[in-house]
């Protein structure tokens, strides 16, 4: 399956009075992850809301396993679940420097057309840079 590992530090603001970063912060976590891994295709969502596909998230799921905290380095691995249709399917791993598993994740985004503001095929210039790629 084709993944991108990104890392980030967590910052101050992203956590409460313990260190310890607020659940909610996750979902923002994966999202740099997910556009990571579509940057790392030549793609960015700037593109794809230019030619009027627009990505809402329509699920998500966090399993919390341990806590990130405070300037802790971490690594998002952002893996595509199989290839896109209608939709697009993620997992991800959360780890810390000492790799110990944070929390896992999975999102599905639908790929909407901004004119008709219905859901509508995944691109065939994404369909076509994925072909390379075993799923």
């Amino acid at each position: 399956m084709k993944f991108n590992e990104t890392k980030l530090r967590v910052r101050y603001g992203e956590t409460d009075q313990m260190g310890v970063v607020y659940h909610a912060n996750y979902a923002q976590y994966f999202e740099v992850g997910r556009t990571e891994w579509l940057r790392e295709f030549g793609l960015t969502y700037r593109r794809m809301e230019a030619d009027g596909i627009m990505l809402p998230v329509i699920s998500l799921s966090i399993n919390y396993k341990n806590s990130a905290r405070y300037d802790d380095v971490l690594k998002v691995k952002t893996t595509l679940k199989k290839m896109p249709t209608a939709s697009i399917e993620f997992n991800y791993e959360l780890t810390n420097e000492k790799d110990d598993l944070l929390a896992t994740g999975n999102t599905i985004l639908a790929f909407i057309d901004v004119e008709k503001n219905r859901p509508t095929r995944c691109p065939k210039y994404l369909l076509d840079k994925l072909q390379n790629y075993s799923l």
